[in-house]
């Protein structure tokens, strides 16, 4: 039998015609779609890390920035407060003086300034106890007469040294947490990523 006059030439490009614009229009409603699936800029940003400029930073002075909802306290140590973190170390004041929970900072910063540079302290600004946030108290004998200044957590008074080490007696039982950081410049600090990793 004939083909009755039917264009098969016709009836294949046809054919072919409405696959491609199917699959053109499957297109179109699968990309929003799996797009969905990724995180929104505003989720990438609050993970994001962050680079804070310390050049500005008095000794004595402290900062603050935020990093994953999180106040990061940069502070700028004294000579005063670096021979006092010896006198904090051997007072029998402190939980945990050599800082021995490595949970608690990165192994670079496990060492008896627990910074990168002596000179700048890096730590989380949320009391370990019940997540408030202590308030820098730099005079010597604010917190312990005879003992140097550091952070007082008003909530329940909690102490924690100029290296966010904890005091005996208090109700925190750890350190002040030290977040992954490295120094992009000599002053200029990228907080929330290890120097090569992220």
């Amino acid at each position: 039998m004939a083909n009755d006059g039917v264009d098969l030439g016709r009836r294949r490009m046809l054919t072919g015609a409405t696959v491609v614009l199917g699959a053109i229009g499957a297109g179109y409603v699968a990309v929003p779609f799996i797009g969905s699936w990724q995180p929104s800029a505003r989720t990438k940003a609050a993970g994001a890390p962050i680079e804070v400029d310390i050049s500005k930073i008095d000794p004595g002075m402290m900062i603050r920035a935020n990093w994953r909802g999180q106040p990061i306290f940069f502070l700028r140590r004294t000579k005063e407060q670096l021979d006092g973190l010896k006198t904090m170390t051997t007072s029998g004041a402190l939980k945990d003086p050599d800082s021995e929970l490595l949970s608690q900072q990165p192994s670079y910063t496990h060492n008896e300034f627990r910074s990168i540079k002596p000179e700048y302290m890096i730590m989380i600004g949320i009391c370990t106890h019940l997540g408030c946030v202590p308030s820098y108290k730099p005079e010597s004998g604010s917190l312990t007469p005879g003992l140097p200044g550091g952070y007082f957590c008003p909530c329940h008074g909690s102490k924690f040294d100029n290296a966010g080490r904890v005091y005996n007696g208090v109700p925190a039982q750890k350190n002040l947490v030290i977040p992954p950081h490295f120094y992009v410049k000599d002053t200029l600090v990228r907080v929330g990523e290890d120097k090569g990793e992220a």
